[in-house]
């Protein structure tokens, strides 16, 4: 069995797996940085296939730079969604040697910095790369929702099932989630078979589960004010962000938004 990511290594059918085609997460991310002022310089950390900074640089004039870790998902950002300037960078230790008006990251995107040295790092680097006032935005799974045993993060009797074509292949996905409580991540299995005779492949993957006041903390002591922390509605909440909702909530439910900006 192959430990490579199927997903990254394949942005099309991670696209087809996780389809967005009226950009939510872009236009959420739009409007937000209109709320709060944002200029026109952003940075998308983890951007992935480049669909929503893309979306940003086009319909929004942002001047986007993107960087990510997977080779693979630039190479297809930089030819299915051009304009934004790709890079090729980790989140912990990027360098651009420039400044932006607003770093955003998306999809739970921060989560992959799995213990406080990770975080920490990140929140600098941002920080560094922010102009005076610039802004922090993130929308990421909320660590309250799974840590209190909420059904995707319980045994079920079994993992779930999901299909996708791509090429005229099905891949079935066989995905498994369980807390490691010591570490305080929600664990990921996932293993992928194909109706193309390829062997099965395993894919072990992990978020960082933070409270909506650890994560208040790691901002203040970052040197960041925070100005929005809410559950819903986002692009990825039920029901999704539509045009003009305002932010509300608990922050209880299974999707965290914040909005932080750089103290001088």
């Amino acid at each position: 069995m192959s430990t490579r990511n199927l997903l990254t290594d394949t942005p099309d059918l991670y696209e087809r797996r996780f389809p967005d085609p009226d950009r939510l997460a872009a236009r959420w991310t739009e409007e937000t940085l209109r709320r709060h002022d944002a200029g026109p310089r952003v940075l998308d950390v983890g951007c992935g296939t480049g669909r929503d900074a893309a979306w940003l640089c086009r319909h929004a004039a942002r001047e986007v730079v993107g960087i990510d870790t997977s080779a693979a998902m630039l190479e297809h950002a930089r030819s299915r969604h051009p304009g934004p300037d790709y890079r090729l960078a980790d989140m912990r230790d990027f360098d651009l040697g420039r400044t932006f008006d607003a770093v955003v990251c998306l999809d739970s995107a921060l989560l992959y910095c799995h213990d406080n040295a990770d975080l920490t790092a990140f929140l600098d680097r941002s920080r560094r790369h922010l102009a005076p006032g610039g802004l922090l935005i993130a929308e990421l799974r909320n660590g309250a929702y799974f840590l209190r045993g909420a059904a995707g993060a319980r045994d079920t009797g079994g993992p779930s099932v999901d299909t996708v074509v791509h090429d005229g292949v099905r891949h079935t996905s066989h995905t498994t989630l369980w807390v490691d409580h010591a570490a305080q991540l929600l664990r990921r299995r996932r293993i992928w078979t194909s109706d193309d005779g390829a062997p099965p492949r395993t894919q072990y993957s992990a978020w960082r589960l933070l409270f909506p006041q650890e994560l208040r903390h790691f901002l203040t002591g970052a040197g960041f004010e925070v100005l929005a922390l809410y559950d819903r509605p986002g692009p990825r909440t039920d029901p999704p962000w539509t045009e003009g909702a305002p932010p509300r909530g608990s922050a209880s439910s299974d999707r965290l938004h914040v909005v932080a900006r750089r103290l001088d």
